[in-house]
């Protein structure tokens, strides 16, 4: 910067114009006395003010200083005379600062007030408030500099206490983010020296809060500070980031966090998780108390780009909760894969209800076979979702979520009763005198948060389906266990006529106990049993199998139980099925489940067929029709084999 300096005449030309400005009864080069009076008042008044000031010319360089300025510098006043002021206290250190000190200069703008650190000679270094503003009348400026040292000092003291957990003296759950939040935005716009990827080690203690309800939060705090020193301990081992080390916190509770900038890899993570977990598990002293515990850990490891502050958090809590949903005492690495499948659950989990209202939900249906005869009897109504964004989706999808957040009562009901009035539109289209009833899957939920039994009688009504076309099946889980409302619901459903099956019999509690007790009229077989009768495939499967099923269907028999066998895929097992003594069977050797005007076009064909075989015979018959139940047992074809109702 160029200029000159007008020397301390100047200086004195800015006190008198600041006087007349004072006293405007006095005109200028009147009562020279008294204003030279003023103006001696006023120099002094300058040069014993403990507030440093200067007065700098148009051009940046100081007019004169005060005694304060002088000795906040280390130096004397004369010396500071003609230097550029900007210099003095650093204003050109930054673009914007300078910006608007140029301002200030012109006139431009009124004032400037930034903070600035300087250099005393002695070497110690102090915080100071830099304030300019202009003299009237003289287009010099009064710059003024107070040491703010110990207000910084006092901040800097309430900040790390505002920003440090008093437990264990990490940094607290604020500091954290405010951290990883500049972490990320560094790499950001790092383009070398750095691997530009970062990493999360997510810890909660398992099982802290017994040790807080049986030995008091005293105690409490005492581990987790333990636990704080060991975690600082690893991480000083392994750190080696641009920092020199990682970045330990306490985000609340019992849930600590370990950063890792500038990460190599998920090997260091996983490095990092090892040692923890090692370290937390050995057993800590505390004031005559052993405690052992341990930690789930959550690990993330990512490239900084793309990756926020809350996506980062977001995988690490879900990492987190896999680890202590898979046993716990264990570390758990992030799985995108695994990840997508939970917010899938999730966007089904919220569009569940809204669904059912907006008609996404069909139902298709799987007939029961007599095994004897091959006469349809029945069929399972098996719910099917249409959903807009992932396509059809079995039960096994969203069933679950449904009967944990409880939608499954209003899914349920809207099951029912479309089954219902499916079956009453079958009998009334193809009447005969055995319709084929309809069997409906009954959660246990529905049983409990719900009135099964006003539902169901109120949907017979309304459709006009008898009640003995109706089957209800509930897991064999949920049946054994019933007592209470379950049970009183259960009877009353048979007492008005419905049947009651158990579903996947034999793989639940098989309480046979309650077996005799409840109002069930048929044990369906659960497919683990039909497949060990497969000796289609080159295999001899464990004779167990057929002994265990003949057994309960001796055993069913005896108590007036039906028994259907699920999975029937072939007609070798339809074959030993009924030799068994099994009643139906459910499966691929059959048909799929099929929309209902597939089943309408069985219903039709077998009544046709019915009313056939009751005629009087035009000829007698040489053979059996091919394809006939008879015939189809005997293929012993390998996998699913043509049956007349397909």
């Amino acid at each position: 910067m160029s200029g000159t300096s007008e020397g301390t005449g100047s200086a004195a030309d800015s006190i008198r114009s600041a006087i007349t400005e004072r006293h405007p009864a006095v005109p200028a080069g009147a009562s020279l006395s008294r204003a030279e009076s003023d103006l001696r008042d006023y120099k002094a008044a300058f040069n014993a003010a403990h507030l440093a000031m200067a007065v700098v010319d148009r051009d940046g360089y100081v007019v004169a200083a005060n005694q304060a300025f002088a000795g906040l510098l280390g130096t004397e006043p004369h010396a500071l005379v003609h230097r550029c002021a900007a210099d003095l206290v650093d204003l050109a250190a930054e673009a914007r600062t300078w910006a608007a000190y140029q301002e200030v200069l012109r006139g431009r703008q009124a004032r400037l007030r930034c903070t600035r650190r300087l250099k005393h000679p002695d070497g110690h270094s102090l915080w100071t408030e830099v304030t300019l503003g202009p003299v009237p009348g003289t287009g010099e400026v009064l710059l003024s500099v107070a040491d703010i040292s110990d207000r910084r000092d006092l901040q800097a003291r309430l900040r790390h206490l505002q920003m440090h957990d008093p437990v264990t003296r990490l940094p607290n759950r604020a500091l954290f983010f405010e951290r990883l939040s500049a972490a990320l935005e560094a790499s950001s716009y790092e383009h070398g020296g750095g691997t530009g990827r970062i990493g999360l080690c997510y810890l909660d203690l398992d099982g802290f809060k017994a040790v807080n309800d049986t030995l008091g939060h005293r105690v409490g705090d005492r581990l987790l500070a333990a636990v704080a020193a060991r975690l600082t301990q690893c991480a000083d081992q392994s750190g080696y980031g641009r920092t020199g080390g990682h970045l330990v916190a306490r985000l609340g509770g019992d849930e600590f966090a370990l950063l890792v900038e500038d990460s190599s890899g998920t090997e260091q993570l996983a490095d990092l998780a090892r040692s923890v977990l090692a370290a937390v598990q050995e057993p800590f002293d505390l004031a005559g108390q052993r405690l052992s515990v341990s930690a789930s850990i959550g690990v993330v490891e990512r490239a900084v780009a793309g990756t926020s502050a809350t996506c980062l958090m977001q995988a690490a809590d879900t990492t987190l909760y896999w680890a202590k949903a898979d046993g716990k005492a264990r570390w758990t690495l992030f799985d995108p894969e695994r990840n997508a499948h939970r917010m899938t659950r999730q966007a089904l989990s919220s569009t569940l209800r809204p669904a059912v209202e907006r008609g996404e939900f069909a139902l298709e249906y799987q007939p029961l076979v007599d095994l004897e005869s091959g006469a349809l009897r029945g069929v399972e109504a098996l719910v099917r979702w249409n959903h807009p964004q992932f396509g059809t989706l079995t039960p096994n999808r969203f069933i679950g979520i449904a009967e944990e957040d409880g939608s499954i009562v209003q899914l349920g009901q809207w099951v029912l009763r479309t089954a219902c009035r499916q079956a009453r539109r079958w009998q009334i289209e193809q009447p005969s005198d055995a319709p084929v009833f309809v069997s409906v899957n009954v959660a246990v939920r529905q049983v409990w948060d719900s009135d099964l039994v006003g539902d169901v009688a109120e949907i017979l009504a309304e459709t006009g389906l008898a009640p003995q076309l109706l089957q209800l099946e509930l897991t064999e889980s949920a049946v054994m266990g019933s007592a209470g409302r379950p049970l009183q619901a259960l009877q009353a459903l048979s007492d008005m006529g419905v049947r009651i099956a158990i579903d996947d019999f034999g793989t639940g509690y098989s309480n046979l106990a309650y077996l005799s007790r409840l109002p069930v009229s048929v044990l369906k077989l659960d497919g683990s049993f039909v497949r060990g009768f497969r000796y289609e495939e080159g295999t001899h499967p464990n004779p167990a199998d057929e002994t265990i099923v003949e057994a309960l269907v001796q055993l069913a028999h005896r108590l007036g139980l039906t028994v259907t066998a699920e999975c029937v895929e072939t007609a070798g097992q339809a074959a030993r099925l009924r030799r068994v003594g099994c009643d139906t069977g459910q499966g691929w050797l059959y048909s799929r489940a099929v929309a209902p005007d597939v089943i309408a076009r069985m219903i039709a064909r077998q009544v046709a067929a019915t009313a056939a075989s009751a005629a009087p015979p035009a000829a007698p018959a040489s053979a059996p029709a091919a394809g006939s139940a008879s015939a189809s047992a005997s293929t012993g074809q390998d996998g699913p084999a043509p049956h007349p109702l397909v």
